[in-house]
C-alpha cells in the first residue's frame, strides 16, 4: 500500500465505513503487509507525536523517547492480540473463525485512534484523541457484522464482548508502558 492508498483508506474509513468495511471484507489478509502498509505507519506516527508532544509540555527527551518507542510496540501488539481475540469469540456468537477477518478488524477499527493520537503533538487538543478513541469503537460496531458475520442476534453483544476485551487490554497496556517508563 503506498501512502496515497494509506491516506485514501484512513480517509474512506472515517467518511464512509460502511462502504470502505464491505470492500475490506473481500480483501486478502496478509498480515505482514498489513502491519508493513498501514499499522506500524499509523502507530509510528502517532508516537512521534506523542513524543513530540511529551517533549514540548516538558517531560526529558529520554522519558519521552522510552513512552514513544514502548506504546509504538505495545500498539503494534494490541492489534495482534485483539485479533486473536475476536476470532477466539466467534464461535460463541454464531460467526465463523477466520483469523483474517479477525486480524483485518483488528488492524482497520482502530484507525480514528491512532488519527486523533496525531493531535497529541499539542496537549491542549487531547480531545481529538479521545474523539477518535470513541469513533474507533463506531468503526468496530459498523466493521464487526461485515467482516465476521454474527448471527445477527448476537451481534451487538459480540462487539460488546470485544469492546471488553479491548479495554482489559487497554489497562493492561498502559500500565506495562507507564511501568516500563517509570512513572504511574
Amino acid at each position: 500500500m503506498s501512502p496515497a492508498e494509506l491516506i485514501a483508506r484512513v480517509q474512506r474509513l472515517l467518511l464512509t465505513p460502511a462502504t470502505e468495511w464491505d470492500s475490506i471484507a473481500g480483501e486478502g489478509a496478509d498480515v505482514a503487509q498489513i502491519y508493513q502498509s498501514y499499522i506500524l505507519p499509523l502507530t509510528g506516527i502517532a508516537a512521534l507525536a506523542s513524543l513530540i508532544g511529551s517533549v514540548v509540555a516538558g517531560a526529558g527527551i529520554v522519558t519521552a523517547l522510552t513512552l514513544a518507542i514502548v506504546s509504538f510496540g505495545m500498539n503494534a501488539g494490541f492489534v495482534y492480540v485483539l485479533a486473536l481475540i475476536v476470532d477466539a469469540l466467534a464461535p460463541q456468537f454464531g460467526a465463523k473463525q477466520d483469523f483474517g477477518q479477525a486480524f483485518k478488524l483488528a488492524a482497520y477499527s482502530p484507525t480514528a485512534s491512532w488519527v486523533g493520537s496525531f493531535f497529541m503533538i499539542l496537549h491542549a487538543l487531547w480531545f481529538m484523541a479521545l474523539i477518535g478513541g470513541l469513533y474507533t469503537l463506531y468503526l468496530l460496531f459498523v466493521g464487526l457484522p461485515k467482516l465476521m458475520k454474527p448471527a445477527a442476534d448476537k451481534a451487538m453483544i459480540y462487539m460488546l464482548s470485544v469492546i471488553g476485551c479491548m479495554i482489559v487490554i487497554g489497562v493492561v497496556a498502559s500500565f506495562i508502558v507507564r511501568s516500563v517508563v517509570g512513572f504511574g
